[in-house]
């Protein structure tokens, strides 16, 4: 859970959230992407795993992304930037695995994800968000071997880690870890947070200022 993570990494990270953040592009086709800029960030997970409060809580901002779609009825990808200096842009895509004709909406999604990491240089990792009260589901399983086909760092996030008792959720850390071994682009440490109360999100961020850091951003 980078519990050494060092104080000059956390400070970066505040940093770089502390400034406004906003939407910037919402697109709806990969035929209509935004021109590449600065370094990408993705987010991804199933519908209603918290991407959303994911992001607010992150950028400090109540409703920058929206918490109320109904579940699976947004097909695009959003994205969102922070000051200029920051030179990082996050993106919410669309969430996969809900009820409604699930394995259609997954297709959707992998055509989508596939097509939107096809020469996207300037993504640099994407987050797959993973709900800490019921761990690595299959189809999580099926987006993780599309991402290591498109051959993305990806690292996993835990969120509303403060549904689950302390030790509960370390086996849910220590089973996820052990299930990422099998996955080759998989970063190997897993971030637990909570958008409630603010757990892990100050990791989160440094674990973003970090890889801005090693992209020489």
């Amino acid at each position: 859970m980078m519990a050494d993570i060092d104080a000059e990494l956390i400070e970066a990270g505040r940093t770089l959230f502390a400034g406004e953040w906003r939407f910037v592009y919402a697109a709806p086709s990969i035929a209509v992407l935004p021109p590449m800029g600065p370094t990408e960030v993705a987010f991804a997970g199933r519908s209603n795993v918290g991407k959303s409060s994911l992001i607010n809580s992150l950028t400090g901002r109540n409703n920058l992304a929206r918490t109320s779609h109904t579940p699976g009825r947004t097909q695009e990808l959003i994205f969102f930037e922070g000051p200029q200096k920051a030179g990082l842009r996050l993106v919410d895509m669309p969430g996969y695995g809900y009820a409604q004709a699930p394995k259609t909406k997954v297709a959707a999604w992998t055509a989508l994800i596939h097509k939107f990491l096809q020469g996207r240089a300037s993504l640099a990792r994407v987050y797959v968000l993973i709900d800490a009260r019921h761990g690595l589901k299959d189809v999580d399983q099926d987006v993780l071997k599309t991402l290591d086909k498109a051959a993305v760092s990806y690292q996993l996030v835990l969120t509303k880690a403060d549904q689950v008792k302390a030790t509960e959720l370390q086996v849910r850390i220590n089973e996820t870890e052990a299930a990422l071994a099998k996955h080759p682009a998989a970063f190997p440490e897993v971030l637990a947070t909570s958008s409630r109360s603010g757990t892990g999100m100050a990791e989160l961020r440094a674990a973003m200022a970090r890889l801005l850091q090693e992209r020489g951003s």
